[in-house]
């Protein structure tokens, strides 16, 4: 409860302070700039409610705009046009704030920073070409209604007035609620704050000469030290030397002297003339400030992106390259010579496709070209080395672009990594894919893969055949003498006619105790001679771990492979011949029709 009244006593405090610092303003631009009895000819307490809003989150806008409103009204009421005038320009005044916020708020992130390039921007626009123009007319209005200045040049004295006050204060303004000013005091060194306050100072003396004691109008000559100081000391030495240009040239002007004592005008004539060299001053010194500051917050995430790249790439294991667009590599990390068995800067100014092996290099090309083609993705290739380091045999290479300032690929930075150990393991986990558990014969998968590459080789003119077996009576062996012992004789069934096929010749279980035999190379005599050959390994019983010996025969369907057909075409031909050998009295071998 006590945490609940403490916040909101500070929540109010804080908008009691923004409606007086906003009346303040208010009340010294009506008391000082009101020449001609309408409009004021100088207004920065806009820019004040334009900084809060734009460093304030939207849900606290509501009461920040009814207390500046509420001090506007009084300050209108008490010392400008009157309680008439007082509602209305109290609107105007908000909706000018508003607007700009709004615009800015669109356009950008939630909390704006006016010190960089394109915030700066789009708060002029959004000042300059939007807000003013509108909220001029009501009030070049309200004023030719209730003072003696026409509508035309109480819009120009609103416009000038706001648009040029905005101009130079909020920015400042900005900067310094965002805190700004805090951080440049924290990062900056002893060194370059006495640099800053010495430029500064004579910046102040050059200034005050001009203004004050030179006989000739100068107004040309702080452009120089302005463009010097957004260079030496940034967005905040820009600022505060405007800052400082305002108030001893403000100062000057409102006195009767000073450069532009010798425009024959009246004063509200020169106060506008002095506020937009003022602006003028402000547009040649805040953007390239600011692009110099933004400038270097990238080139410090550069040196901080840079620092851990190096960090990284020098203590990895991968070997990390940079290589540029025509393929040659331009930085090579020291794990190069434990990896690849070549001295890093030996590898500097060689092609990256010379480590890579003939029968690869186009795929790693390839990867290259795609990486350069589209930057931001990431590419990955295998390849093997061209010289073996120890037990390397296979690298995965990762590639990713870099670009240029422009966002054109000027590189590609790649990883690469032994990857011998993962391929073995994946080799492994193939074999095993590949061979039935039980029999040691290929698995079903793996055959049909065999089956479908060996009918593409038939359309080259190769005869082949398919032999499709099943054991005969093979359940009656489970039931009698349980599915141990029938494994067994799954098992020995293979180890028996496994002798008797060549080496490429494949057997493979396609289910219980189905099996199929490839025969590549051989016509329909040749296969059907194999299977008497097979049928005769088997004349002998299998010897079982009971102490029986089982005899088991099988019956066969042979069909020659047609390069016209499927796979499933094959398989069906086949499985039609072995059921008619088994209609056929079983232990015999039947041709596909």
């Amino acid at each position: 409860m006590q945490r609940s009244t403490s916040r909101l006593s500070r929540a109010l405090l804080s908008l009691v302070l923004t409606g007086s610092l906003y009346f303040v303003a208010a009340t010294f631009a009506l008391l000082l700039s009101r020449f001609e009895g309408g409009l004021a000819f100088i207004w920065g307490a806009n820019a004040y409610v334009m900084a809060k809003l734009l460093t304030t989150r939207v849900r606290r806008w509501p009461p920040i705009i009814l207390t500046c409103a509420i001090a506007s009204a009084l300050s209108t009421s008490l010392f400008g046009m009157g309680p008439l005038a007082a509602i209305p320009m109290a609107v105007i005044n908000m909706a000018e704030a508003l607007i700009v916020a709004l615009i800015c708020r669109h356009f950008l992130s939630d909390r704006p920073t006016i010190g960089a390039t394109r915030p700066l921007m789009i708060f002029i626009l959004a000042l300059c070409a939007v807000a003013d123009v509108i909220t001029g007319i009501p009030a070049a209005a309200v004023a030719s209604l209730l003072t003696p200045v026409s509508f035309g040049a109480s819009w120009v004295q609103w416009y000038t007035g706001h648009a040029l006050g905005g101009l130079i204060c909020a920015p400042i303004l900005v900067m310094l609620m965002q805190g700004e000013l805090r951080r440049w005091r924290r990062d900056k060194s002893r060194a370059e704050k006495i640099e800053a306050v010495l430029i500064l100072a004579l910046f102040t003396l050059i200034i005050v000469h001009i203004f004050y004691w030179a006989r000739y109008p100068m107004l040309f000559a702080p452009l120089l030290p302005l463009v010097l100081i957004a260079f030496r000391v940034g967005h905040m030495g820009a600022a505060a030397s405007i800052v400082i240009l305002a108030l001893v040239g403000g100062t000057a002007t409102l006195s009767g002297g000073g450069p532009l004592a010798i425009v024959s005008a009246d004063m509200g004539a020169r106060i506008q003339a002095f506020q937009f060299y003022l602006a003028l001053s402000f547009l040649l010194s805040m953007p390239v400030a600011a692009e110099l500051n933004g400038r270097r917050r990238l080139f410090q995430l550069l040196r901080e992106s840079e620092a851990r790249y190096r960090a990284i790439a020098e203590h990895s294991g991968d070997v990390v390259l940079n290589i540029g667009v025509t393929g040659i590599i331009d930085y090579a990390s020291p794990s190069a010579f434990e990896q690849v068995g070549c001295a890093p800067e030996l590898l500097i100014g060689q092609s990256a496709a010379d480590l890579v092996d003939p029968q690869d290099r186009p795929q790693v090309i390839a990867a290259h070209r795609r990486a350069l083609m589209r930057p931001g993705s990431i590419h990955t290739v295998e390849f093997r080395p061209l010289l073996s380091i120890g037990a390397m045999e296979w690298c995965e290479m990762v590639t990713r672009a870099v670009v240029d300032e422009r966002g054109q690929p000027s590189g590609v930075i790649s990883t690469i990594r032994d990857m011998s150990r993962h391929k073995a393991r994946q080799r492994a986990l193939q074999q095993v894919a590949a061979r039935d558990s039980l029999t040691g014969a290929d698995s079903r998968r793996a055959f049909l893969e065999k089956l479908e590459a060996e009918i593409l080789r038939t359309r080259h003119g190769v005869r082949s055949s398919l032999l499709l077996i099943d054991i005969d009576h093979f359940k009656a062996v489970n039931d009698v003498h349980g599915h141990g012992v029938g494994d067994e004789v799954l098992t020995a069934f293979v180890d028996r006619l496994t002798p008797g096929l060549s080496a490429q010749d494949s057997i493979g279980r396609l289910g219980g105790e189905e099996f199929a035999i490839l025969l590549p190379d051989s016509d329909i005599d040749r296969a059907s001679l194999l299977c008497e050959r097979l049928r005769a390994l088997l004349l002998d019983p299998i010897p079982v771990s009971c102490g029986k010996h089982i005899g088991i025969t099988f019956s066969a369907g042979l069909v020659e492979l047609d390069d016209t057909s499927t796979r499933s075409a094959m398989l069906e031909a086949a499985d039609k011949a072995l059921y008619r050998a088994k209609h056929s009295g079983r232990n015999c071998l039947r041709l596909a029709a």
